[in-house]
């Protein structure tokens, strides 16, 4: 099908059918029922169509295969309402957990000049990484050049200071994880730098979006009416996903954010929908 999209910069891309059923099928949908929202999609598309209002068509399509999704947002505006602290970062380590890395949370770095601060440490198939989580809330905003030349000093700096001996922990690369796209000058340097970045949709087949997979990935702040004071003390808690809290006892949220149990039990009573 010869037809193309309008995303929300303006430019075009062509059509992709694929991604209609990968979207349905990461609000928990059957195949059966991802190829039938994306048929009816298809065969209700233009020519220069917003993707915005594509995104609607899936989400009413959805709706009437399962109410419940009333109760979700898209994810990228719910990835957009984070807070960057400590819910994004919590966010990202959790999803480099579950995508095979060892984490551990925020760290300070000796560097042979300064300490330096950053979101985590992440160890896969022997190699290091220091990881900075980068959240935007305007999703349609690019991560820039500067996020990327400021990795590459970090690295340099803490680099500089294992050779020197003033820490014992080598940091092998930098990574970035974003809830946007990077600009095309971010990645040319990146890729130049071997800096790891995560976007929404980068590395292909890699970005966020593919991370996050199934409705059991999604963040909290997908959840229609959770409050802000409930999502930080759930995030202070390390529990940001689907999945971690309709796999946590209502008694132990409770104990552990403070919480009353009527609206631990509330909450996890709109995640068993997708459980």
């Amino acid at each position: 099908m010869n037809v193309s999209v309008k995303k929300a910069d303006g430019s075009r891309q062509g059509f992709d059918r694929e991604k209609i059923v990968r979207t349905c099928l990461r609000m928990g949908a059957s195949v059966q029922v991802a190829n039938q929202v994306a048929d009816k999609v298809e065969r209700r598309i233009y020519n220069g169509i917003p993707t915005a209002i594509v995104l609607q068509m899936i989400l009413r399509f959805m709706r009437g295969q399962r109410p419940e999704i009333g109760n979700l947002l898209d994810l990228r505006k719910g990835l957009s309402l984070m807070f960057p602290k400590p819910e994004f970062e919590v966010f990202v380590q959790s999803l480099l957990a579950r995508s095979g890395f060892e984490v551990s949370p925020n760290s300070l770095l000796t560097g042979k000049c300064v300490l330096h601060e950053v979101d985590g440490i992440a160890k896969r198939e022997g190699v290091t990484y220091f990881v900075e989580a980068k959240h935007h809330v305007n999703y349609h905003a690019l991560t820039g050049l500067d996020e990327s030349r400021i990795a590459r000093a970090i690295l340099e700096d803490v680099g500089e200071g294992y050779a020197a001996g003033m820490s014992d922990l080598k940091i092998d690369k930098a990574m970035i994880v974003t809830n946007t796209r990077y600009s095309d000058e971010a990645l040319q340097y990146g890729a130049c730098r071997d800096i790891l970045q995560i976007g929404w949709s980068s590395p292909m087949g890699h970005g966020l979006q593919d991370l996050i997979g199934g409705i059991h990935m999604f963040p909290l702040s997908c959840l229609k009416g959770l409050s802000q004071i409930a999502r930080l003390r759930l995030a202070n808690s390390g529990v940001v996903l689907f999945g971690q809290m309709a796999n946590e006892e209502a008694a132990n949220l409770t104990r552990k954010t403070g919480l009353p149990l009527h609206v631990v039990e509330g909450i996890k009573e709109k995640i068993a929908f997708y459980a």
